[in-house]
C-alpha cells in the first residue's frame, strides 16, 4: 500500500510539471479554461485520482482557479523565464519552502522587534544595506538577503529560532535564487519595490512595533512568491 501511495504521489508530481509547463508555454493562456479531467487524465496516462491531486496542488499554489461548474481555469503562470532558471520539478519545492516561510519568520521579526539590542540592529542595517549594494552591481544578492534573513532571527535571542532558519538555509537560497534573478530581468521598479519592503521591516524593527514588523515580513515573503508569477487576480 505505501509504495502504490509513493508511485501515485511521483506521478502526480510529474502531471504537475507537464501541466504546469503547459501553462507556461502557453498551450494554457491565462483566464482559459483546461479540458476535462477524463480528457486531461487520458492526455497525461494516468488516472483521474492522480489527475486530481495535481490539479489539487496547482489549485493551492493559486496557478488554477475551480469555477462552480465550470471547470479548472489557469489563474496565473510563472513567468516565462522561470524554467530557464531552475528545473522545472523544482517549482513546487520553491512554493512549499515560501509556504514554511510566510508562518515561520513573520514570527521572527514579531520577536527582533520585541527583544534586539542595538548592536544587533546595527547590524541588520549593515546586511540590508549590503544587499542593496548587490543591485547595483547586477548581482543576484542571494547570500547578502539570506544574511538580511539570518540577522532578523539573531535578533530574537533565540538559538533555536536561529538553527531553524539555518536548517533549511539552502532550500531558502533556492528559492532567493529564482526571485532576485527574476528581479534582475525586470524593471527597476522592482528592486526598489523589494528594497521597501526590507526597509519597511527594518524600521518596525527598529521602532519596537511587533505587529508592525510581522505584517511587513508577512507582505514581503508573500510578495517575493508572487513576483514568480504573472497574471492572476
Amino acid at each position: 500500500m505505501q509504495d502504490r501511495q509513493s508511485q501515485s504521489r511521483s506521478l502526480s508530481e510529474q502531471v504537475y510539471d507537464r501541466l504546469l509547463q503547459e501553462i507556461i508555454d502557453g498551450t494554457y493562456p491565462i483566464a482559459t479554461r483546461l479540458p476535462s479531467e477524463d480528457a486531461l487524465a487520458k492526455a497525461c496516462g494516468v488516472s483521474r485520482p492522480v489527475l486530481r491531486q495535481a490539479l489539487a496542488q496547482l489549485r493551492k499554489d493559486g496557478i488554477v482557479a475551480t469555477r462552480q461548474g465550470s471547470g479548472n481555469f489557469v489563474q496565473r503562470r510563472p513567468e516565462s523565464s522561470v524554467s530557464s532558471i531552475v528545473p522545472l520539478s523544482s517549482i513546487s519545492d520553491i512554493q512549499r519552502c515560501y509556504e514554511f516561510r510566510m508562518d515561520f519568520e513573520p514570527i521572527l521579526a514579531r520577536l527582533a522587534a520585541m527583544r534586539r539590542t542595538d548592536e544587533q540592529l546595527d547590524k541588520l542595517a549593515a546586511a540590508i544595506a549590503h544587499f542593496n549594494k548587490t543591485y547595483q552591481m547586477q548581482e543576484t544578492g542571494t547570500e547578502a538577503d539570506m544574511e538580511v534573513h539570518l540577522a532578523i532571527a539573531r535578533s530574537t535571542g533565540n538559538p533555536f529560532h536561529l538553527a531553524a532558519l539555518e536548517s533549511i538555509a539552502s532550500q531558502i537560497v533556492f528559492g532567493m535564487n529564482l526571485s532576485r534573478s527574476l528581479t534582475l530581468r525586470a524593471s527597476p521598479l522592482r528592486n526598489d519595490l523589494v528594497e521597501a519592503e526590507h526597509e519597511e521591516i527594518f524600521n518596525a524593527i527598529k521602532a519596537r512595533e511587533p505587529d508592525r514588523a510581522h505584517d511587513a515580513m508577512l507582505k514581503h515573503l508573500q510578495g517575493a512568491r508572487e513576483r514568480m508569477f504573472v497574471g492572476g487576480n
